[in-house]
């Protein structure tokens, strides 16, 4: 059996000592490690793949499982099936990540003497460069979203400024809470993945646009609602969703007549990309993007060494064919 192949079942629930092994390491994952909701629905869908291809092989325990049978689960997610596409190396890599988390927890709480997984090698994807936007196309964008001139155009400009602003995670900025934002210092706090917190400067493009919003847009939403603190509400009053925020994005680029894909990680990138480009030091952004590594920052420095490779070519005589 492929992965993803099988009845509606959820293999998850299962009464096999896989299935209850499984779900005491979500359980690990949730409260020892503290993984945050989509990180675990992630890890939730691998395992569903994983336990469905080992029932196929009627493995029921961790212990049954060999390095061979980690080996061909890899190399189904790779080839597909009639009923299930085949899966792209990143998405296939962060499958086999979970599947060796799994065997060194059923390792460790002895449920199995060995870690089939251990030796198998997650598929490297190829590196892409992030894609940003430039200085002009952003400034369009901004204006577009604040054109209507109402409470949620107010919201709009806002939250597109502070994500370009700021460099925020699409989830950080619509978690922003109003005790997180001070307008006077001029920063806003941002609770970035497995639970850590930064505080990054506002920009004064930035600080103008919350606080406009926050004294003439935001009253009027949340006299619809029930008094929570989101900074983003929606028209009900509700905290503003991550998938409200996309449509804003896309509503904002569609008006600006923006021709290039943009989404929230697109203001992210073009963030990162223009302090490089403005000489801002990589460990900066680093600490700014909430990056736990600089190597993740590093690969925005590539932009900006492309960048500057297109304009040696085209200017420095001696570089043309």
């Amino acid at each position: 059996m492929n992965p993803g192949q099988g009845d509606d079942a959820d293999p998850l629930a299962a009464d096999t000592e896989f299935a209850r092994a499984a779900r005491g390491y979500l359980d690990h994952l949730s409260v020892e490690r503290g993984l945050a909701a989509n990180s675990l629905s992630s890890y939730r869908r691998d395992l569903r793949r994983y336990l469905t291809f080992t029932s196929g092989r009627h493995l029921t325990t961790p212990e049954a499982v060999r390095p061979a049978d980690v080996t061909d689960f890899l190399v189904a997610l790779r080839e597909g099936s009639p009923t299930h596409p085949p899966l792209s190396a990143a998405s296939a890599a962060r499958t086999v990540v979970a599947v060796r988390g799994f065997h060194r927890f059923a390792v460790r709480e002895g449920l199995a003497s060995d870690d089939p997984a251990a030796r198998v090698k997650p598929p490297t994807p190829p590196r892409r460069l992030p894609k940003a936007i430039t200085v002009e196309q952003v400034e369009a964008l901004l204006v577009a979203a604040g054109a209507r001139g109402n409470e949620l155009s107010l919201r709009d400009r806002a939250l597109l400024e502070v994500l370009y602003g700021t460099g925020a995670r699409i989830s950080e900025a619509v978690g922003l809470d109003v005790d997180d934002v001070d307008l006077v210092a001029g920063s806003v706090r941002l609770r970035g993945k497995g639970g850590k917190d930064r505080i990054v400067p506002l920009g004064r493009y930035a600080r103008e646009a919350l606080d406009a919003y926050l004294v003439r847009g935001r009253p009027t939403l949340a006299s619809a609602g029930r008094g929570i603190a989101a900074v983003f509400l929606n028209r009900n009053g509700g905290r503003l969703s991550r998938q409200s925020a996309w449509t804003v994005l896309r509503a904002s680029a569609t008006r600006a007549g923006l021709t290039v894909e943009v989404s929230p990680h697109t203001l992210r990138h073009s963030f990162a990309t223009h302090l490089l480009d403005g000489g801002a030091d990589v460990r900066v952004v680093q600490e700014l993007l909430g990056h736990a590594s600089v190597a993740t920052t590093q690969i925005y420095t590539l932009v900006t060494v492309d960048r500057l490779r297109e304009v040696f070519a085209a200017a420095h005589p001696r570089a043309r064919d």
